[in-house]
């Protein structure tokens, strides 16, 4: 079955976790231990809402929060999108919501930026339901597969910190062993969360199950969240740990059993839960998961009623909200001459080339690349809401990955592989496989925009070849000026929100803002 179930009622481990102390209090009136004490077999549901907290706003439809902000704004995965995408070079938004034009023109940043808030509360709501679960399970014996669990919630909580490490370089480590300390809690550092969330991998990563399913995490999984780790350690530590990043690439390559989808576009529809190269998605749902912060928000907001017949893309609503900028769409060259697959995922029709107003819906093509329609039926429903998964982790990245760390000098590299799982992604789309001579690292960073470009990697990526700061590489509305312009270096992190400094005066500001 596709869909993780989304819980209702009693079983809604719905918690709220407060800046100010990073504890919770039940908002139900059973507390997990009596949930459990209760129905010890409650605990795949308990574990699916920890899941299901990565792409809704909250337990009770797309108008309801966990957290205190705004419940279509707010929701994790659409935070990712907003600060990996909308701040690189691939994606604008138009709306000029407040705070969203400083991320889209990658200017005036600010603590008080709303966007910057809902990721970092969202992270701090997730964090301590896992530590709910996680105390609960390392003191339970007759809970059923209660060790898997554990792991689960371990996992679950270990990538809502890289989140965290990446975006913010710092915050405060909370666990379940502080889990009811109502002091507030030192400030940790980058390097203090990397190792918490590596040596919580390492130990998970073993014992985890080979196959939870679709939808949850496995040791394969584990495997994918240590190479993003370890592949850009040299940003978050200053440390080169490609050798380890490519350890955890050949696991998830080699033993995965993951295969690249025969179609690209297999990966972007509403049945893409048949893909077989999809690692770890983020569930959608038109009916049981609605969210204005999943799949929802990438496919209506790439659509437009005016000019396109929304029915071809499964949806009921066009946003009129988000295009590329030629930044994405001119890494394939002449659209029209390009046999490339993924050339031909952008809107042209009524739109320039040239964004040269990010506020006009007709400057730059929006991305078609997300569907809500079924790639193996003719049977579509339009709806308003995306059953679309959001494939976060998928064998394509890893597949580019391990080219990246063999040209970094990872030990153990095989270079004749490398050039194998490039080309496997670059034929599946029937573009031209490359040679060794044109295997280099900037060829790199230009296929993973074509083939990664809005699955909420791109600014991570750019900081890691040192392309996203300064000048060496400019893009339409970088800094706020049409051509792009430099940006400083202090840009590489997000400015901690200040609410969290309010709450916290262990909490310094990260340097520039």
């Amino acid at each position: 079955m596709k869909k993780i179930l989304l819980l209702t009622g009693i079983l809604l481990l719905t918690l709220v976790s407060c800046t100010a102390d990073l504890d919770t209090e039940p908002k139900v009136e059973l507390s997990l231990e009596e949930i459990l004490a209760e129905d010890p077999n409650a605990i795949e549901g308990i574990v699916s809402r920890l899941y299901a907290s990565f792409a809704l706003s909250g337990p009770n439809g797309p108008g309801s929060s966990d957290i205190s902000d705004d419940p279509g704004e707010s929701p994790f995965l659409r935070g990712i999108i907003n600060l990996q995408d909308f701040t690189a070079d691939g994606m604008k938004n138009r709306w000029g919501d407040d705070g969203l034009d400083q991320l889209t023109t990658a200017s005036n940043w600010d603590a008080n930026n709303k966007f910057f808030r809902y990721l970092y509360n969202r992270a701090y709501y997730t964090i301590p339901q896992c530590n709910n679960l996680i105390s609960i399970l390392n003191t339970s014996t007759d809970i059923p597969d209660a060790e898997e669990a554990l792991s689960e919630a371990r996992f679950l909580r270990s990538l809502a910190y890289f989140y965290l490490i990446d975006a913010f370089g710092k915050g405060v480590l909370v666990t379940e062993e502080n889990l009811n300390q109502t002091d507030p809690l030192p400030e940790a550092t980058r390097r203090q969360l990397f190792e918490f969330v590596e040596g919580e991998l390492l130990e998970i990563q073993p014992i985890m199950s080979p196959d939870n399913g679709y939808g949850r995490a496995n040791k394969y999984v584990a495997a994918m969240l240590l190479a993003k780790l370890y592949i850009n350690a040299e940003v978050y530590i200053g440390e080169n740990k490609y050798d380890q990043a490519l350890t955890y690439l050949n696991i998830v390559i080699d033993e995965g059993g993951y295969q690249l989808a025969d179609n690209f576009l297999e990966n972007f529809s509403a049945d893409n839960d048949s893909s077989p190269e999809i690692i770890f998605p983020l569930i959608a749902d038109a009916v049981n998961s609605q969210s204005f912060g999943n799949t929802t928000y990438i496919v209506n907001g790439n659509l437009s009623s005016d000019t396109m017949t929304l029915s071809d893309y499964g949806a009921a609503e066009g946003w009129q909200g988000h295009r590329a900028t030629e930044a994405w769409y001119g890494l394939f060259g002449d659209l029209g001459a390009s046999n490339d697959a993924r050339a031909e995922l952008f809107w042209t029709n009524g739109h320039n080339y040239v964004m040269t107003d990010y506020k006009e819906w007709t400057d730059g093509y929006p991305s078609i690349k997300f569907r809500n329609t079924e790639f193996n039926s003719n049977s579509n429903t339009t709806t308003s809401f995306s059953s679309t998964d959001f494939p976060l982790y998928r064998l394509a990245d890893a597949n580019l990955m391990y080219a990246e760390c063999a040209l970094r000098g990872a030990a153990g590299a095989d270079m004749s592989k490398a050039l194998a799982l490039v080309n496997a992604v670059r034929t599946r789309s029937s573009a031209a496989a490359i040679s060794m001579n044109e295997l280099t690292l900037d060829f790199i960073i230009d296929e993973r925009g074509r083939e990664l470009n809005l699955e909420g990697h791109r600014r991570t990526d750019l900081i890691r070849f040192a392309k996203f700061t300064g000048s060496s590489y400019l893009w339409p509305w970088k800094g706020n000026v049409q051509n792009g312009a430099s940006i400083p270096v202090h840009y590489n992190l997000f400015p901690i929100p200040e609410q969290a400094l309010s709450a916290n005066p262990n909490l310094q500001q990260n340097p520039g803002y």
